[in-house]
């Protein structure tokens, strides 16, 4: 087949046009295509008025391809069809696990979007994974979760951030990275997904997304697909420590698990997809010598407006358009103290929901379910930091911070959100406008926080212990203004500020080798967001393959990949 890129229509087409235009730019006559279909589709709303949309599209012909290709070698958006299809690294024997030889199935740990990934082509390879989560499945999870939304109890083990689907269920859904995909494992990804009741257009539209109630629908037939293939899913399992073996040359090799009841699990592959809030299995791997590091990652609050005031200011008089839908945005603002300011995790149409995982804290996220029909838009609006800025021992010799003070870094600001928000997991919150002016606020105007269990108007920004520290403030107070200038309104007087947003990012690195596996303990494959190496459902999600690949080469002695 045939791709054409940038084809460029008028938002208000019509159906036969984009038939016309395919026609139009390859040359050709109708009876020579003989079929089309739509790879991705996109829009330019850079001018609003006259916003267009930008398809990429495959084309079957009854034409030499080769020939017409080189008729069009000036196009440089007309190319051939890239194969887009996953191709396994292998398959093992019927008889891999009853042939003789004991083997030990491998273990992951952690079923979110990379562990589920990993354990599907795990499964997919017939390596019947065993697959340890410490929440509940995801129906159970979601009741869990709503227990904090509506009553404030919140069960530390079984919540956003722990349980089947991992952090990602309870979220926009979002479907899209920016990461290099050489290999085209996203396509791969969002196929498993639509094979498991996902819309098909996320496999053409620029930013898809699903939203939490059709995840949770996906995620209950991708596991009965893994329980299909041999695999082993056990909820409630939460790792409590390490089995390590060193050899007479000083390797160290992981021999097992140990579960919290007790139970050891042997295993000489087992791969940790723990998300980026199991602090408690973090502190334990920095016990038993698991090479990590601190790294950066960001912290702020939850920014929320009626989504309208977005939609008309990125759409214009297109605004509500049904192929546009709610519209999102994406903000940068780098302020005079050199902090950089940015948007993080939109979610157009949705809610702020309370996101801790630890008693007594605060923490927010933004969810969206597939309409995006909510009448709030919400971002994060945050600031990055270093391990320098939130070392623990008070040094500034530039030595290295220990990796577990970014987890206490979070806790500090987590515990303070609990304080200011009157306690009983409420969380404090702001007006835009008094906190520009350095005010606080008295009462909600036409914005209605969405997060439950409830924001309480307080000062956010008290110098020397408000909130945030004063070099978020000060930042954050700067980026706002700034914002108005891409996004008209942003920086309404009734806009909402919800805090405290600490958990974008793992604040630690589980640093591993070009084959996947810890620098310093054989056979460990740290993956996804809690170990670093993503920031999302595809990103993890893709990470998970990746890993499962290189744990199956070593498995079945595939070698290194060509």
């Amino acid at each position: 087949m045939i791709r054409i890129n940038e084809l460029r229509l008028p938002l208000a087409h019509e159906p036969q046009d984009l038939q016309a235009a395919v026609l139009a730019r390859l040359g050709l006559a109708e009876h020579e295509l003989k079929a089309f279909h739509i790879f991705r589709r996109g829009y330019d709303a850079r001018k609003k008025s006259a916003i267009v949309l930008a398809y990429t599209v495959d084309c079957e012909l009854t034409v030499d391809e080769a020939a017409l290709l080189k008729r069009l070698a000036d196009d440089k958006n007309i190319r051939p069809t890239p194969d887009t299809e996953y191709k396994f690294v292998g398959h093992a024997p019927a008889d891999f696990y009853t042939s003789g030889e004991a083997r030990l199935r491998p273990v992951i740990v952690g079923f979110g979007p990379c562990g589920l990934m990993a354990a599907l082509v795990l499964a997919q390879m017939g390596l019947r994974p065993i697959v340890l989560e410490r929440g509940k499945n995801v129906r159970e999870r979601t009741k869990d979760t709503w227990g904090l939304w509506r009553q404030s109890e919140l069960n530390p083990e079984s919540n956003v951030q722990f349980g089947e689907g991992g952090a990602g269920t309870f979220s926009d859904g979002k479907l899209w990275s920016q990461i290099s995909d050489p290999r085209h494992l996203t396509r791969k990804l969002l196929k498993e997904f639509v094979k498991a009741g996902a819309p098909e257009e996320i496999l053409f539209v620029s930013k898809p997304h699903i939203g939490t109630f059709r995840l949770v629908s996906m995620i209950i037939k991708m596991r009965a697909e893994i329980e299909a293939l041999g695999g082993e899913i056990r909820f409630q399992q939460k790792v409590s420590d390490l089995q390590i073996e060193t050899d007479a040359a000083g390797q160290r090799h992981l021999r097992g698990v140990v579960l919290e009841s007790g139970e050891q699990i042997r295993a000489d592959q087992v791969i940790l997809a723990l998300g980026h809030s199991a602090r408690d299995t973090f502190t334990m791997l920095h016990e038993r010598g698991v090479y990590m590091e601190a790294k950066p990652f960001s912290i702020g609050y939850r920014i929320e407006h009626p989504q309208s005031v977005i939609d008309a200011a990125r759409f214009g008089p297109n605004a509500g358009n049904e192929i546009l839908g709610a519209a999102d945005y994406k903000l940068v603002h780098h302020a005079r103290n050199g902090r950089s300011v940015y948007s993080f995790c939109m979610c157009p149409g949705g809610t702020v929901v309370a996101a801790t995982s630890e008693p007594l804290r605060v923490v927010t996220n933004g969810m969206s379910q597939y309409s995006r029909a909510e009448r709030n838009a919400n971002a994060g609006i945050v600031v990055g930091i270093s391990p320098q800025d939130y070392r623990q021992d008070g040094k500034t010799d530039g030595s290295p911070v220990n990796p577990l003070d970014g987890m206490a870094f979070q806790r500090i600001w987590e515990s303070r959100a609990y304080e200011l928000g009157g306690g009983d997991y409420k969380a404090p919150g702001s007006l835009v406008g008094a906190f520009i002016k350095r005010q606080v606020s008295r009462e909600f105007g036409s914005v209605e926080p969405s997060y439950k269990p409830g924001v309480t108007l307080t000062n956010l920004q008290q110098k020397g212990f408000g909130s945030l520290p004063d070099y978020c403030l000060d930042a954050i107070r700067e980026a706002l203004p700034a914002f108005e200038r891409q996004i008209k309104g942003f920086s309404m007087a009734d806009a909402v500020l919800t805090g405290v947003e600490t958990r974008t990012s793992s604040p630690l690195r589980l640093t591993r080798g070009r084959d996947y596996q810890s620098l310093n303990v054989r056979g460990l494959y740290p993956a996804g967001e809690g170990a670093g190496y993503a920031g999302g459902i595809m990103s993890a999600g893709v990470d998970g393959i990746e890993v499962a690949e290189a744990l199956g080469r070593e498995l079945l002695g595939l070698g290194a990949p060509a």
